[in-house]
């Protein structure tokens, strides 16, 4: 008797997934805009119709840091947003380049509400992306939405807190953000992203990323060390956030515009160098 070949390398070689190696994706991905983080990702970026899980310590940190870039350049349809934890500033997000007419604001305090929310935007044909903040869902809720994702080819976003990394959860991609610990770098300021589960041999090391575009970084290391808003500089959604749903205030003297989400100093016109920052 003949042994059996133990692979067949003809049939479905494409949809094989070794374990040591990125797998290919069913479906389309959308570049998330972090060249770093992309090549860390199966396909290169966010999976169109899978469920992304994104952990944070506090809710409305960095989400907007790490989405925006892919929303700018989603597939054409409206946001949806589910129990964010604060008002979206409009103004930030329209100055990095998001258009507020697509993005729809769902609140509600009860849980199941927001989970019939997520279920009726993901089976909306218009709708693009679905971002929502679950803090108490359940597992299989969790698979709910990731096959209402999959049948309907949505972006889903779904973010909870950083003791959710022990429970089971059918996400087919988990990240958990943070910063690095103080002073540890040049890049003290950068976005931490751990991969915590992905299609893929495992990643020890965070993807960090920065937390300025190059252009605009090096004119400010022109200035010193000095990391605090300068007159014309324009302030990153996550920054808005700070000063929108929150305790805390504007230095007395600088003044937000209403237009373009800029600061600018209520006394002087400040450095030229300034100027060129707000360009970059």
């Amino acid at each position: 008797m003949s042994a059996l070949p133990l692979f067949a390398p003809t049939v479905g070689a494409a949809a094989v997934w070794r374990a040591d190696e990125l797998a290919r994706p069913p479906g389309l991905v959308l570049a998330t805009g972090h060249a770093l983080l992309d090549s860390q990702l199966p396909g290169g970026g966010w999976p169109v119709g899978a469920l992304v899980e994104i952990l944070q310590a506090q809710s409305g940190q960095n989400e907007w840091r790490l989405l925006l870039p892919a929303l700018k350049r989603r597939p054409a349809g409206p946001v949806v947003l589910v129990g964010a934890p604060h008002i979206p500033f409009g103004p930030g997000l329209a100055a990095q380049g998001l258009d507020l007419q697509s993005l729809l604001w769902i609140t509600s305090a009860e849980p199941a509400a927001r989970m019939w929310a997520c279920e009726q935007a993901l089976r909306c044909a218009p709708v693009a992306a679905v971002l929502a903040w679950l803090p108490q869902v359940r597992s299989e809720q969790l698979r709910r939405l990731q096959m209402a994702a999959a049948q309907y080819s949505k972006l889903l976003f779904v973010m909870r807190s950083v003791p959710a990394q022990d429970e089971a959860s059918p996400a087919v991609l988990r990240l958990l953000l943070g910063g690095p610990a103080a002073g540890a770098d040049e890049l003290g300021d950068a976005l931490c992203v751990h991969i915590l589960k992905r299609r893929g041999p495992p990643l020890d090391q965070p993807v960090r990323l920065p937390a300025r575009s190059g252009r605009l970084g090096a004119l400010l290391s022109l200035c010193g060390t000095d990391r605090s808003p300068r007159s014309g500089q324009a302030l990153s959604p996550t920054d808005q956030g700070c000063f929108c749903g929150t305790d805390q205030e504007l230095p007395s003297n600088f003044a937000l515009s209403p237009t373009d989400g800029r600061m600018s100093e209520r006394f002087g016109e400040g450095h030229a160098l300034d100027r060129l920052a707000a360009l970059a």
